[in-house]
């Protein structure tokens, strides 16, 4: 039996019964914000952040297990629209193939695209590599590893170390497709119809090596030849690089999917901002490392700045997955996005938000003479008007003045 507590992003927070090993263990795995209730012994309060998704803890001997789901405020159809634009913005895939709307929850959603995705990229049977291989043979093949033929074998003809490349389907590619859809397998809240086409995918990789738990995905890099795995590969790495720990504290399993809203965002608003730039003689680069002092001492790594032509940089911004609050927008982000342009020697610079009262704000910092910018996307709207949004962010970006 298993008990489902729905909380919403950002939602205020709820009480829930809870045993205190299950409320310690939602607490130190930063799946929500979890403490106990000061009014209610025995419950626990519980508030989600800005981490979606789903997290199942089992417990031995137990019979009741808990999920917690957090669904996002962002419609899922719009979610997808930006981990689409973020992994590929020259894709097709995002435009509807997802056909994200027919699920209401993240998790189902995803394990749907990836599953579709992953069928596409099968259907005219699995890619085939070479794959560096090292082992002791009976057979000569390739070349001799004579350091290794002496150090292991002690002068014997037999077995002789080679190595070797083999034409096979065991590559990175597949080993990345059959990681992602064993780790949806094991997610909570996959819907049966679902389950099923995925085993059937994973049939289909029956003959490809199953990464260990906890090992890194191999790397891959897209080419002509792999190019119809490219739309699957992207998006069972974000399965890949999104999925919960599963660790057993106590006795206590944890197993789930949380995908980082604040992530998604800066990932999108910076790629759609180099794409907006791209071809005007400006070069983007993304998390650009910095200092700010002389001494190199204090790093800093804006989300986003944009270098003119000479390779000088004529523009800085930060993303913010923060909806402004009656206030107005938070004072630290002022302070930070001041520091940036201090070091970069600009004149200006933008803070762009997810939402809020006003379109538009701005600021000059007094003796200074610096402006900063604060901008809000809606994201809950057509991606023609989100991108169209993003133009007006990236106009005055090529001609921001320097100090």
């Amino acid at each position: 039996m298993t008990r489902v507590v729905e909380l919403v992003e950002h939602a205020p927070a709820v009480s829930v019964a809870l045993p205190d090993a299950v409320g310690r263990v939602l607490a130190a795995g930063n799946v929500v914000d979890a403490a106990p209730d000061p009014y209610a012994p025995g419950r626990w309060s519980l508030r989600a952040g800005s981490k979606v998704g789903a997290v199942a803890i089992t417990a031995a001997g137990v019979d009741e297990a808990l999920t917690v789901r957090v669904t996002p405020k962002v419609p899922i159809a719009r979610l997808f629209f930006l981990l689409g634009y973020s992994l590929d913005p020259k894709g097709g895939w995002r435009d509807g193939e997802v056909e994200a709307a027919e699920h209401r929850d993240l998790l189902p959603a995803l394990a749907h695209a990836v599953e579709r995705q992953v069928d596409r990229a099968l259907r005219q049977g699995l890619l085939q590599g070479y794959r560096a291989t090292e082992e002791a043979s009976l057979v000569l093949r390739g070349r001799i590893r004579e350091a290794e033929q002496i150090r292991r074998r002690f002068g014997a003809t037999l077995p002789v170390e080679v190595a070797y490349d083999e034409f096979t389907t065991d590559i990175a590619e597949n080993r990345i497709l059959r990681a992602a859809v064993e780790r949806l397998l094991r997610l909570p809240g996959v819907p049966r119809d679902v389950r099923r086409r995925i085993l059937h995918q994973r049939a289909r990789l029956a003959e490809v090596t199953v990464l260990v738990r906890g090992q890194a995905a191999p790397p891959w890099q897209p080419t002509r030849l792999n190019a119809r795995y490219h739309h699957a590969l992207r998006l069972a790495r974000t399965v890949l690089e999104n999925a919960s720990v599963e660790h057993a504290p106590g006795g206590l399993r944890v197993d789930g999917f949380l995908f980082d809203m604040n992530k998604l965002f800066e990932d999108f608003v910076t790629v759609a901002l180099r794409e907006t730039c791209r071809g005007s003689g400006h070069s983007a680069r993304l998390q650009d490392p910095h200092h700010l002092d002389v001494a190199a001492a204090v790093r800093m790594r804006p989300d986003f700045v944009l270098y003119g032509p000479e390779g000088i940089p004529c523009a800085v911004v930060d993303a913010k997955y923060k909806a402004e609050k009656r206030g107005g927008y938070p004072d630290d982000d002022l302070y930070q996005m001041l520091a940036y342009c201090t070091a970069l020697g600009l004149r200006e610079g933008h803070l762009v938000y997810a939402k809020g009262n006003a379109a538009h704000a701005a600021h000059t910092v007094r003796h200074a003479g610096i402006v900063i910018h604060q901008h809000a996307l809606d994201l809950d709207q057509e991606p023609t008007g989100l991108l169209a949004d993003i133009g007006e962010v990236a106009a005055p970006l090529m001609s921001t003045p320097r100090v």
